[in-house]
């Protein structure tokens, strides 16, 4: 399937791409364009900008990432000559992946490994604004979730808003080995606080949303933290977390954020382990 392009608002065009579902948004003003995250590949991304063309000939201005996993950033390399901006976070887990980097075993794996990792270099650790002339672009990090550096994008006079993985629609979040899952609802909340009932959310992946959506999703990442919290204070050892617990997805899916989450609980949450 090839990928299809939506305009969601005045000059907001999301590409959807069926190989891994995700999203790149592209942001267009009188001074040019940015694209919101870049795809899994080169060849993905530049399969992408051919669809955009379709619609604006303008020139790409800045590139940003809203957090630094492969499917979201090895794009960076189609666009040399702009700045490429992203959370500092981000761009400290792009640098150790770039010198660290293990080969793909997934779909398309040449592709994907034949994809230089281009670390961002514009960075920043709480907000930023992209001047498109006639247009701003916010960018903010409201706290760590899905990765320490998750980004979300505002566009004000169009009342949209991406989210980057802190919402995704066609399937359950993603909890990796990197997610903060005692932040991410919290996370959430700062986000919502800027979505309204007229509000275009864009997620990570999956169509666009509303604020209903990212409402019925937090609460449920929010179960998960309080599981946890429930689980650990009453002694209940992480071992045994998955199989005790009630959670709102499979626990093959919950993994790392169990495990994760005992981590950061701090020590006066956790009760010696029930004999």
């Amino acid at each position: 399937m090839p990928d299809s392009l939506t305009a969601v608002a005045d000059r907001v065009w999301v590409v959807r791409h069926e190989w891994f579902d995700v999203n790149v948004t592209v942001i267009g003003g009188n001074d040019g364009l940015v694209i919101v995250d870049t795809h899994a590949s080169v060849d993905a991304m530049r399969s992408t900008l051919d669809r955009v063309r379709e619609v604006t000939p303008a020139p790409v201005v800045a590139v940003v990432n809203t957090h630094s996993h492969f499917d979201h950033v090895l794009g960076n390399a189609v666009f040399t000559d702009v700045p490429v901006l992203a959370h500092e976070e981000t761009a400290a887990a792009l640098s150790a992946f770039r010198d660290d980097r293990p080969a793909y075993d997934g779909e398309r794996a040449i592709e994907v490994d034949a994809s230089p990792v281009v670390v961002p270099t514009d960075t920043f650790s709480s907000a930023r604004v992209i001047d498109l002339g006639d247009r701003q672009v916010e960018l903010l990090h409201p706290g760590r979730g899905h990765t320490a550096g998750d980004l979300v994008v505002r566009v004000p006079d169009v009342d949209v808003l991406l989210t980057g993985d802190l919402v995704e629609e066609s399937a359950p979040p993603s909890y990796g080995e990197d997610c903060w899952p005692m932040e991410w609802p919290t996370s959430l909340d700062l986000a919502i606080s800027l979505i309204t009932d007229d509000t275009v959310v864009v997620p990570g992946h999956g169509a666009v949303v509303d604020l209903d959506f990212v409402h019925q999703q937090r609460g449920l990442i929010g179960i998960v933290a309080e599981t946890v919290r429930d689980l650990a204070g009453r002694g209940v050892p992480v071992s045994q977390a998955l199989e005790q617990g009630e959670w709102p997805w499979p626990q093959e899916l919950l993994e790392h954020a169990v495990t994760r989450a005992y981590e950061q609980l701090p020590r006066a949450s956790k009760r010696l382990p029930l004999i």
